[in-house]
């Protein structure tokens, strides 16, 4: 059978109900009903829009996931009708956060929205985060002082792009750069500005349909403590960035000149 007939079959029996009883609410009859529960045959597109609605499960989830392995009270729900992320606990019941490893970052995006995938990652337990959803996302590259390679950003799930706070950072998941961290600048007509602590960036803008997911900052995992040549090599770049914007003040002074003399 497949996963949507072991689903509704598991949604009906679960509110306790008979076949007869959900075919008349869908106005087929017994017979064809049954038929989609023991896999025999699949519903049209109209019909299968009016089953997910008569049982409150979006399409997807009917579709791919099997719903009495991964009961619906025990998940967390997406507003973008999106597979759900899963909510599991330790055994002193703290919710546990997944940890995306450093070395394949980049599957995370083929992965965030497929239960098996997640359920896969590797697990740990801050007692002190609560009442929301957490992830570890790993540091990477210069530009999340004071996060370096080997960190771990922990953040909190964001619903959406209006809850983002000015002056706040977030790892932002994009179609385009994968994780990243930033912090938020602020909101335009299509698109979300962010800028890098490491002054060496420039602010860049993120449009709304790249992204993917966004996670407030929360906390961070440091495996190992700064060197000083940590902090050396920010100061070497921030010294290059000074020398780049002479050299761009520099050149509109030139320019203004040319035009005077012209």
């Amino acid at each position: 059978m497949s996963t949507f007939s072991n689903n509704i079959r598991f949604l009906r029996a679960k509110r306790k109900l008979s076949q007869q009883n959900v075919a008349d609410e869908l106005m087929i009859s017994r017979v064809r009903y049954s038929k989609y529960e023991n896999g025999i045959s699949e519903p049209p597109i109209e019909l299968l829009v009016k089953i997910a609605k008569y049982f409150h499960v979006s399409i997807d989830l009917m579709l791919s996931v099997d719903l009495e392995k991964h009961p619906m009270d025990e998940m967390l729900k997406l507003p973008d009708n999106r597979i759900v992320l899963p909510v599991a606990v330790d055994t002193q019941g703290n919710d546990t956060i997944e940890i995306i490893p450093q070395k394949a970052s980049m599957g995370y995006l083929e992965g965030y929205s497929d239960i098996d995938y997640i359920e896969s990652l590797q697990r740990i337990a801050l007692p002190f985060l609560t009442n929301g959803k957490y992830r570890a996302f790993p540091a990477d590259g210069d530009s999340m002082p004071p996060f370096r390679n080997g960190s771990y950003i922990v953040g909190k799930y964001v619903e959406g792009i209006n809850e983002l706070k000015q002056g706040k950072t977030y790892v932002f998941v994009t179609l385009n750069d994968g994780i990243t961290y930033k912090r938020f600048k602020e909101r335009k007509e299509n698109a979300i500005s962010v800028s890098a602590d490491n002054s060496f960036y420039e602010p860049y803008d993120i449009p709304f349909e790249e992204v993917v997911e966004i996670w407030q900052y929360a906390s961070g995992i440091f495996p190992e403590d700064f060197e000083p040549g940590d902090y050396e090599s920010y100061n070497f770049k921030e010294m290059f960035r000074e020398l780049r914007q002479d050299i761009r003040d520099l050149d509109k002074k030139v320019s203004g000149r040319r035009r005077k003399q012209s």
